[in-house]
């Protein structure tokens, strides 16, 4: 594939990560057009994760009854209800090394290669995930959907779309009422994602950092 990347200027780049924030209050009467979703869904997709194993699935949520019976498993918190669209961040409970071997098979299909040549990654990727446990596995693929969440915030951004991550909810809840634990899925973390209301105290506030000297440490 040929690299027709067109990199934005650094100071766009800044400019519109300071335009970002969680958003508390969105406008419902306003939607993400169809062009500007299959975007945001093209980012996630390609977000990056340990061995590119992608231990998720994202579960897009547009319809406004679902959205609303959400609102009380998310706190009562309105954004949920006011979204153009949420998506949950999940991870597959069952995950494996057959997801291992999946990965292989998509790698020599998509890089028109043998699986055998890939054998060496394979049995690494499925070492590391056998010795793990239930529990570890569960831990370690959770943080990988933060990875794509954080990608979802800054092509948002990028897009001028408005979004507010929370954890703030019930996972449980979310779960049963979108039918998660039959697809074998357990919520994380969620994203509802729209255009702010106008009337939102918190758009025009000043991000507040704490100072550079303070985060980075240079070696």
């Amino acid at each position: 594939m040929s690299n027709t990347n067109q990199p934005i200027s650094n100071d766009q780049l800044i400019s519109n990560l300071n335009w970002r924030y969680a958003t508390k209050k969105f406008d419902p009467s306003r939607k993400i057009s169809a062009e500007d979703w299959a975007a945001l869904e093209e980012a996630i997709h390609l977000s990056a994760s340990s061995y590119g194993l992608q231990p998720w699935k994202f579960v897009v949520v547009t319809d406004p009854e679902v959205l609303a019976k959400l609102v009380p498993a998310a706190y009562g918190q309105p954004q949920v209800g006011q979204a153009s669209h949420l998506v949950v961040f999940t991870i597959k409970k069952d995950f494996s090394v057959a997801d291992v071997d999946a990965l292989i098979s998509r790698t020599a299909e998509v890089r028109g290669i043998p699986a055998d040549s890939l054998q060496a990654y394979r049995d690494m990727m499925a070492g590391t995930v056998s010795a793990k446990s239930e529990a570890e596995l569960a831990a370690w693929n959770a943080r990988q959907t933060y990875i794509a969440l954080g990608t979802l915030l800054t092509s948002a951004a990028m897009l001028g779309i408005d979004a507010c991550p929370m954890e703030g909810f019930l996972p449980g809840e979310f779960d049963a009422i979108l039918g998660l634990e039959e697809k074998g899925l357990s919520s994380v973390v969620i994203c509802p994602l729209g255009y702010r209301d106008a009337t939102d105290p918190y758009a025009d506030l000043a991000k507040v950092r704490m100072p550079k000297e303070e985060v980075f440490v240079r070696i």
